[in-house]
């Protein structure tokens, strides 16, 4: 298998391209100046898939939103599947809630912005990521690997950076309505409603409604989460003296979900009479920045966001309040050959559940109050044309966990404009709160054991990335090889193996790794046929007590490819999709079901046709080859384990699990949709 990696990397992987490049001051900020470069090779873009890759010592991808229409998708956590290495994972067969992997590393590690603000709080990375409308989105960046320097807790296996449309630059008016042969409706309208030399404001509506109980796999549960939700955003932009940066925006999401059994009624909300899981989201936020009218170039960044869950797991309750207020002040400034960045922080978060998880030990009611505050200061020296190195700390004061220091040292070696190597080396760390991140711990299909006070996670962590571009006459072909370890203290691991109807949590005694690595190569060429392909390998374990464990839902092989072919009369035809090797899932003792998932794909099709006048119809299927996991809940007969104790009909002594779900349940289906916009 090592030599087909091997060969891999130098016959295949990622594609960076976009239409309107983008160069980018820094990631945290997620503001960008426009370039009309077309076939600049320093800028590595090409203009059918709309990716390219920012130019500093970090290794950062950026994903228009013209690459994730090639699989159109209602929401974010679906498209970002089409990332390499990045992998959104359904932590409960029933109500399809999920989280975002990359690089095998669980959702908790994956820090998630908004305009570069961590308005994406834990609660909502389990709740709340199929809120986030594709509508919203200009571009994504995406940052593999720990970033603790820069963005503090939550950043150890990577940032994925959401950058909002900019209301000066969107369009007047646009509309995107798409829909499916069972029924899922998706509608996505902006309208700029004010436009002046001084001000623009971007209001934008996304509502999406899948209502049908569909049970192909016939066990009496709905393959798919029924969704009724509403997604309101609005963004102000103004334009400033010296071009000085301000803008705010506003969202607001509710979300209505349930999964369960066929015959459940909103009567049966909370019963024990008919097993459902019922989840209430209502959300609010509010983000902006705004610099300073000083010579020095000072930025204010302001998050804060409210979200409330009321949740029914069959009839254990789950009710749930958190909210964050982030304040960031930072700073740049140039000395000759060094680019200072320095920062100031401070985030509070309020967090309340009806959980063990906010008791204290006389198990009375005490919400969680952890207020972290933060200063940072980077230094980024070009210290010849061909070397830049990047030395940054961050130093953090948590109330609980007291001084938290994150170094991180980087090395951008560029011998020629074809190739381009990255090394990175640095610390991370990580405050956990159990029942936002792991949502088996919610069902009540198992009781969960905190056997000690957890202490926080930390990190020794190096990435590398090389960047190659090779002439094909006047066009190139990019191939892109990153490779990752890391090396975790403290590690919490949900023990799922020892006790089935129990999750049990401690500090890991041992060590836990991740390591691995991907390779994507592209075309970039103006030929009407594309290649984007990408492939990954890695090994996520723990070691407790001399025992090697691998991680959970994290296969050693994995990848994606997206092909385009472009008709002469503005036709486009897409195949993409992702693959995936066999996956450590959790099993019971003496399960029936494989302890492995099988190699499958996600395969999809897409024909689109664009027209003059602004009109463009799109339509497709997907999981083209009708992949579904088998019996992904045990015991769905008995969800409420009235009849466990029968030793004739159940002598294994099963209990009902959701957790054994490893890829969606629907089958293939049909898509149709039309896009409209007044420029």
């Amino acid at each position: 298998m090592k030599s087909l990696l091997y060969s891999f990397i130098f016959l295949s992987a990622f594609t960076f391209a976009q239409t309107n490049t983008f160069k980018n001051d820094s990631l945290k900020t997620g503001i960008a100046d426009s370039t009309k470069s077309q076939n600049n090779i320093d800028e590595v873009t090409i203009t059918q898939f709309s990716v390219k890759k920012l130019n500093n010592p970090i290794s950062t991808d950026v994903y228009s939103q013209q690459f994730f229409r090639k699989n159109p998708t209602p929401n974010i956590f679906e498209s970002i599947a089409m990332v390499n290495g990045v992998k959104p994972q359904l932590n409960c067969s029933v109500c399809n809630t999920g989280d975002i992997h990359i690089n095998g590393l669980e959702g908790a590690y994956t820090m998630i912005l908004i305009d570069g603000m961590p308005i994406v709080s834990s609660l909502s990375t389990v709740y709340g990521l199929s809120g986030i409308p594709n509508s919203l989105v200009d571009r994504i960046e995406i940052t593999k690997g720990p970033a603790s320097s820069i963005f503090g807790s939550e950043a150890m296996g990577g940032v994925i950076n959401i950058i909002t449309k900019n209301a000066l630059q969107a369009p007047k008016f646009s509309v995107d309505v798409m829909t499916g042969n069972q029924g899922e409706v998706n509608l996505d309208i902006a309208k700029k409603v004010i436009n002046s030399k001084q001000l623009s404001g971007l209001l934008s509506l996304n509502y999406f409604y899948y209502g049908n109980k569909i049970d192909q796999n016939k066990d009496n549960f709905t393959d798919t989460a029924l969704q009724h939700r509403i997604s309101v955003f609005n963004k102000w932009n103004f334009k400033r003296n010296e071009n000085r940066l301000a803008s705010f925006a506003l969202r607001y999401f509710y979300e209505d979900r349930f999964g369960g059994e066929i015959q459940w009624k909103k009567e049966n909300r909370g019963s024990d009479d008919v097993y459902g899981e019922s989840i209430y989201t209502n959300r609010l936020e509010l983000f902006g920045i705004y610099q300073l009218p000083v010579k020095e170039k000072l930025l204010l960044q302001y998050s804060y966001n409210y979200h409330n869950q009321n949740s029914f797991y069959g009839n254990t309750p789950y009710m749930a309040t958190q909210k964050v207020l982030f304040l960031q002040l930072n700073g740049e400034k140039q000395f000759g050959k060094h680019n200072l960045k320095s920062g100031i922080s401070y985030k509070s978060n309020f967090y309340d559940d009806n959980t063990p998880g906010t008791a204290n030990s006389s198990g009375e009611n005490q919400p969680m109050k952890s207020p972290i505050a933060g200063v940072y200061l980077e230094d980024e020296w070009e210290i010849s044309n061909k070397n830049t190195l990047l030395i940054g700390y961050r130093y953090d004061y948590h109330k609980v966990h007291k001084s938290v220091h994150s170094p991180r040292l980087a090395w951008k070696f560029e011998p020629n404009p074809y190739n381009t190597l990255r090394l990175s080396f640095g610390t991370g760390f990580r405050v956990v709160n159990l029942f936002t991140e792991d949502h088996a711990a919610l069902t009540g299909s198992r009781e969960v054991v905190i056997q000690e006070d957890l202490k926080p996670e930390k990190s020794l962590n190096t990435n590398f990335s090389y960047l190659m571009k090779i002439p094909v006459n006047n066009y190139f072909i990019n191939v892109d090889v990153n490779g990752f370890y890391s090396y975790f203290n403290n590690k919490i691991i949900g023990d799922f193996d020892s006790e089935p109807d129990k999750i049990i949590y401690n500090n890991l005694a041992g060590h836990a790794i991740s390591r691995g690595i991907s390779a994507d190569v592209s075309t970039n060429w103006t030929l009407p046929f594309q290649i984007m392909l990408g492939m990954t390998y890695m090994d996520v374990y723990a070691v407790n007590d001399d025992k090697k464990t691998r991680q959970l839902h994290a296969p050693k092989w994995s990848g994606t490819y997206t092909l385009t072919y472009q008709f002469k009369n503005q036709f486009s035809l897409d195949l993409t999709g992702q693959y995936y090797g066999p996956m450590r899932l959790p099993t019971v003792p003496n399960d029936f079901r494989p302890e492995y998932s099988p190699w499958f794909t996600l395969m999809n099709i897409q024909l689109s046709k664009k027209f003059d006048s602004g009109f463009e119809i799109y339509g497709g299927i997907r999981n083209l080859l009708n992949f579904v996991p088998k019996n992904p809940v045990l015991r769905p007969f008995d969800p409420f384990d009235n009849n466990v104790d029968n030793v004739v009909n159940n002598p294994f002594g099963y209990t009902f699990d959701t957790t054994y779900g490893y890829a969606p349940m629907q089958g293939i289906r049909s898509f149709i949709g039309m896009r409209y916009q007044i420029r």
